[in-house]
Formats: C-alpha cells, structure tokens, sequence
C-alpha cells in the first residue's frame, strides 16, 4: 500500500469514527444537546479534527441522514425479486424491523430524533442531496415501500381498490414503527410482560395484511 492510499484510508477511517461517535451522541442527546467539541471528546480527538472532515454540525448531520437512509434503502432491495405481490410486503416489513434492531442508534436518529428543519424544507438534507435521493426506491426507504403498495395495487390485492397508495404505505410504517419503537425504549422493562420481538412483529403484519390486502386475488364472477 502507498503512501498515499494509506493516508486516505486513514482519513476514511477517521471520518466514519466521527460519524459513528456522532450518530450515537445525537440518539441519546437529541441534535441541540451535541456540540462538535463533545463528538470530538467522544473519540479523543481536538475538534480541528472533526472540522477538517465536517464544515459544521449541519454538514455531519447531512452525511449521516444521506448515509444512513441509504443503507436502509439498499438493505430491503431484495425483496422486489419475491413473485408474490404481499409477501414482498411482508418480507420488506420484517427486514425493517431487522436493519432497526440491529441498528438502534441509526432507527433513533433517523425517526425518533427532531431534527433541525430548513425554511421551506422538511429534510436536513439539501436540494442536491435531496434530488439523489428523495423518491428512488434503491435510495429513499419509503420510496420502496410505496413502490411496493403500488405494485400490489397494480396486482389487484389491495382491500380496497380505491385506496390512496400513499396512506397504506404510511399505515404499514406506523404499525411497524410502533413495534419497534417499544422494543428500543422499553424492552427492558420489568413491568410489561413482552412477547418475542418476532412473535409481535409477525402479529402487526398479519394484522395489517389482513386489513389492508387481499391475501388471494380474488375471482370476479
């Protein structure tokens, strides 16, 4: 390995350290309670570190969204090669639930914790970032979900045939969000006696599925 190969994996390997350092402060403390000198003394770096990767707070917030939506998106790709229109659904839903579970600190961030919100914008992320992302189904999560409502919709399985797409693609994501949501913040808790995370996941699509889709297209006469 060259110099200067060497020096640039250095870098890349300094950038994701203040990205994970990052990611992890603004789960526990919300994007107001993080400085970029408490990121720097998170990984025992001088803030003239995180600076010569980051122009500010809003730059590394922007990679973190970018990256991680991203890699949520890329994650549930797989499931647009299951034939049945429903179990697409269902197998996308439980890979959701997999990629938040395993990643609790990047689920806070990405939709538990109040970001800072630009005039006229919902997202952190500018127009440039917003326009390689935003309603692409191999880099917006619920672009994909949507894709696969309509998909379902085009194959006559949904209940209602008239339903707005955008709403059942909403509904499954709130059922599952609450599933997981619960599990992240009180899964520990002696006070409730909690069934397997899987066993509850699968209760919430059944529940959806069966409210929502038809599980066999059914015959006209």
């Amino acid at each position: 390995m060259g110099t200067l190969e060497r020096r640039e994996r250095e870098r890349d390997l300094v950038r994701t350290k203040i990205l994970d350092a990052a990611r992890d402060l603004f789960a526990q403390h919300g994007y107001e309670g993080v400085s970029m000198r408490r990121i720097a003394e998170k990984i025992e770096y001088s803030p003239t570190v995180i600076y010569q990767h980051f122009e500010d707070k809003d730059a590394l917030i922007k990679e973190l969204c970018y990256a991680d939506f991203a890699t949520l998106a890329e994650e549930l790709q797989a499931t647009l090669q299951i034939p049945d229109a429903i179990e697409r659904l269902r197998t996308c839903g439980e890979g959701y639930v997999r990629f938040a579970i395993a990643n609790p600190n990047h689920y806070r961030l990405m939709f538990m914790t109040p970001l800072p919100v630009r005039p006229n914008d919902t997202m952190v992320i500018d127009e440039e970032q917003r326009g390689q992302i935003k309603g692409k189904p191999e880099t917006d999560a619920y672009a994909l979900v949507r894709l696969l409502v309509q998909m379902a919709a085009d194959a006559g399985r949904l209940r209602d045939p008239q339903a707005d797409v955008d709403l059942v693609a909403q509904t499954l994501w709130a059922g599952l969000h609450g599933v997981i949501a619960l599990h992240i913040v009180l899964n520990g808790d002696a006070w409730t006696p909690w069934r397997p995370l899987e066993d509850r996941t699968r209760a919430m699509l059944d529940t959806l599925s069966s409210g929502l889709f038809l599980e066999q297209l059914q015959e006209k006469h």
